[in-house]
């Protein structure tokens, strides 16, 4: 325990334990987090299954001692456990954080807020409860505890990626919207007059078309005349030329990513500082 309180104290280690994953406690402290986390999932889905609405101490006192009351206990007691686990883990890295505002307005931190108060925010609303499966978001530690850091770096080059591209993507997808707009509607001025048509107003031809266009196809809505159902053979061929344009806008800029060069001593693809006259990266391993 005394143990436990000098750590507390020492500030510039706590921040190495949680964050950096350089203190030799970081990977035992991840490891239970990750366990932790694990369990909260599978805690999330079997409230669902059994329909776990009330978590007042009265319940918990009052539960049948049947095999689904014994197993609803050991959830809710396990749910409370969990939660007071997260709230610790939470304050302490608000504690040790030297920018305590930039760690709770960050993306984990909000995530972290949200999935360490479920019991407080369901008393106001009960199904927010289900919010602390959004901890499966912190199992990204995995890379720090495996060391594979290098996968990691993959994903952050393919949201940078994403990031550059999002303009053309948008556009595209104007494209695509203007584009069953119009396909649904020439399919309604085609197919509404027939009997029996499926095709009753446009906003029901215009979700005909996405579904055509994107290839899902539940057939829900068919076409019944010769021409509608020639319309909807084009919307389908139309739909795998088309379909496949945002992966190449994505793949063309991570080509891009990866051949640029790096600017002021950072590499091109993780931007970290990188050693002086170094050959390759020596936090991703890429070739500089």
């Amino acid at each position: 325990m005394k143990k436990l309180i000098e750590i507390i104290k020492d500030k510039e280690r706590l921040h190495r334990i949680l964050f950096e994953g350089t203190d030799p406690l970081s990977r035992p402290v991840d490891i239970v987090i990750m366990v932790a986390i694990g369990l909260c999932v599978i805690i999330a889905s079997l409230e669902s299954v059994l329909k776990v609405d009330d978590y007042s101490f009265q319940t918990l006192i009052h539960m049948e001692l049947t095999g689904a009351g014994i197993l609803k206990t050991s959830i809710i007691v396990l749910e409370y456990v969990l939660s007071i686990l997260f709230a610790i883990e939470y304050v302490l890295r608000v504690y040790c954080s030297p920018v305590k505002r930039e760690y709770v307005l960050s993306f984990f931190g909000i995530i972290d807020l949200l999935a360490t108060w479920p019991q407080l925010l369901s008393i106001f609303f009960p199904p927010l409860r289900y919010l602390a499966i959004m901890r499966t978001f912190r199992l990204f530690r995995i890379f720090r505890v495996l060391k594979l850091f290098a996968f990691l770096n993959e994903g952050y080059l393919l949201l940078e990626s994403i990031r550059k591209s999002l303009t053309k993507i948008l556009v595209y997808f104007m494209f695509v919207v203007m584009l069953v707009c119009i396909l649904g509607t020439i399919m309604y001025i085609v197919e509404s007059g027939t009997p029996n048509s499926g095709f009753t107003n446009i906003p029901t031809s215009i979700y005909w078309a996405i579904v055509t266009l994107t290839t899902v196809g539940y057939g829900d809505i068919t076409p019944v005349t010769a021409f509608g159902k020639f319309l909807s053979g084009i919307v389908m061929i139309l739909g795998y030329t088309i379909i496949a344009v945002p992966t190449g806008i994505v793949s063309a800029t991570m080509i891009d990513t990866t051949k640029k060069k790096g600017k002021d001593g950072r590499c091109p693809r993780c931007n970290q500082k990188t050693d002086l006259n170094a050959n390759y990266c020596k936090h991703c391993g890429e070739r500089l």
